[in-house]
């Protein structure tokens, strides 16, 4: 298993993994959920903002991985596979897919009909970058919690989870151009977010939080 673990870990041999695990291997599901349950357990407290909430999520994710692996298509990374399950599992348990499915399609399509010309090449600095300090990250993260849910998947795979464009789009199972667009309009929500409640501080903190809320306005888009 050990062997299995580090083929994983250095990015070798993927389909000869992807070939054990469907061939009912447990030494290779081990591996597989030993390498990968760090990343998927963060992406899960991102998207949920519990760690209880996150913990129970993993098992889901775990168990569903398990059951499903024999549908994996090759070509596809056993990471964006994972994440895939685990995005969809957040958002199950936010009941998010009963309230909402209609409201991103509508979202879906305002993106491609309103802005057409927004096949952007380069988004500019997210808030992460721009606010790099370890506490102002974690003012971000808070504030992330109160952007919904469409674009908030999208801004954490690219700017927390470090996920190329194609990855984020193959996760979330849309276009690229979409991506792009959930990402742009989820930055605009975020720094929103936390203009509103930098400038609801007490005036001892003002003129930190100003700064950080100019920071956040002057970036681009």
């Amino acid at each position: 298993m050990a062997e299995m673990a580090q083929s994983l870990q250095w990015g070798r041999d993927e389909a000869e993994v992807v070939t054990e695990l469907q061939a009912g291997s447990e030494a290779a599901f081990d591996a597989l959920i030993t390498h990968y349950h760090a990343p998927v357990y963060n992406l899960l407290l991102q998207m949920l903002g519990n760690e209880a909430d996150a913990a129970d999520a993993s098992q889901e994710v775990v168990l569903k991985a398990f059951r499903g692996i024999g549908k994996f298509r090759r070509g596809s990374s056993l990471k964006t596979w994972l994440y895939r399950i685990a995005i969809r599992e957040a958002l199950n348990q936010r009941r998010w897919f009963s309230r909402h499915r209609r409201n991103e399609s509508s979202l879906d399509g305002q993106d491609a009909g309103e802005h057409p010309a927004l096949q952007i090449e380069e988004l500019g600095p997210s808030p992460f970058d721009q606010l790099a300090s370890h506490q102002a990250q974690q003012v971000v993260r808070r504030a992330l919690g109160e952007v919904a849910q469409v674009f908030r998947s999208a801004v954490i795979l690219r700017d927390l989870e470090g996920l190329a464009y194609e990855e984020v789009a193959e996760v979330l199972d849309v276009s690229v151009g979409t991506v792009k667009s959930r990402i742009l309009r989820g930055r605009r929500a975020l720094r929103l977010v936390l203009e509103t409640a930098l400038n609801g501080r007490s005036s001892e903190a003002s003129s930190t939080s100003s700064g950080l809320a100019g920071e956040l306005a002057g970036g681009g888009e």
